[in-house]
């Protein structure tokens, strides 16, 4: 970023840097100013279109690996321990754990992974935890722009954990690149994972707690599944590993996994895809965003009363008020 980018930016009120010195200062590898953009995102400040404005041309280079799976399967240890490989690899790391939400603060109930304290002192590795607050599918509504400002920051791979696995929950699959799917043996995770259209959606299976008995049925029960489903990449098809996160044993192969298959997303033209349906999502996300918040500033409004009104006489139908209603918008 040039100079003259940055002095377009006027300083903010009491000192505070601009945006735009901001982002400078996070592709400079400053954690601080990368904790403060992303802090912007998450409190949907107000210059929120600025933040957004000034990382989208500096994004694209990071590869996005979403992790999920059922509560209990080691889903913070397993990212650590994917943090500590990549790093031998010379790999930045960026990770986005996504918590639960505290119903009185709206704030992250873990916090940052009290696991992940071994990367603590890393400066190639950035840890942020964002609560979902409520967001249906275990990922927090800001999380599109948040990985913009860890994808600016010069991060090579960001690893995003999500609260957990469930019916709601495939739409990792829409935010990632590649979904990396964790099951554990003895939890019958295998039919939970049909039941829960995670097949789909997994790019790469790991059932972890290999050092557990049934391990090595679990794999096998869901292989012969996974030859069953008929899978948009059928191109690709998803590897099965055992590993041990507390040990380590495995997760080297794990990770020559998710970059063999992003060599595969690249040569065959699906990275593309998957990144343009992405943008496409967040884009009618954000447009809906703004129609409900219009749609907020209506109930005193008396156009929309008398709409309801003709309803109930049965003058009009409620598709066809509507309608109407939409066009005064």
């Amino acid at each position: 970023m040039t100079s003259d980018s940055r002095a377009t930016t006027p300083p903010q009120p009491g000192g505070a840097p601009s945006v735009a010195d901001l982002v400078q200062q996070a592709r400079d590898g400053q954690p601080r100013a990368v904790a403060r953009l992303i802090s912007l995102v998450e409190d949907r400040s107000p210059s929120l279109r600025e933040v957004s404005a000034a990382l989208t041309p500096l994004v694209g280079g990071a590869h996005v690996v979403g992790i999920t799976g059922s509560p209990g399967v080691g889903k913070s240890t397993s990212t650590s321990a994917l943090v500590t490989a990549l790093r031998a690899q010379g790999q930045r790391v960026g990770v986005l754990a996504v918590d639960p939400s505290s119903p009185f603060s709206g704030g992250a109930l873990l916090g940052d992974r009290i696991r992940m304290q071994d990367h603590a002192l890393d400066e190639g590795v950035y840890i942020r935890s964002m609560a979902s607050r409520g967001h249906l599918g275990g990922l927090s509504a800001t999380a599109p722009q948040a990985l913009r400002v860890l994808d600016a920051a010069g991060c090579d791979v960001v690893l995003v954990e999500t609260v957990g696995v469930g019916q709601s929950e495939v739409e990792i699959a829409g935010l990632a690149d590649t979904t990396l799917v964790l099951l554990a043996p003895g939890m019958g995770d295998g039919i939970q994972a049909a039941k829960a259209g995670i097949l789909e959606i997994g790019d790469v299976f790991v059932v972890n707690k290999a050092d557990r008995d049934g391990a090595v049925s679990t794999r096998r029960e869901l292989r012969s599944v996974i030859a069953m489903t008929d899978r948009a990449d059928g191109s690709w098809t998803p590897p099965i590993l055992l590993t041990t996160a507390t040990t380590g044993e495995g997760v080297p192969e794990v990770v020559e996994q998710i970059l063999a298959h992003r060599a595969h997303l690249q040569d065959s033209g699906e990275l593309e895809r998957r990144r343009l349906a992405r943008t496409r999502r967040e884009i009618e996300a954000l447009a809906l965003t703004q129609v409900r918040s219009r749609f907020a500033h209506l109930s005193g409004d008396t156009r929309l009363d008398t709409l309801a009104a003709q309803v109930l006489a049965g003058q009009t139908d409620p598709f066809a008020a509507a309608d109407t209603l939409v066009e005064h918008l």
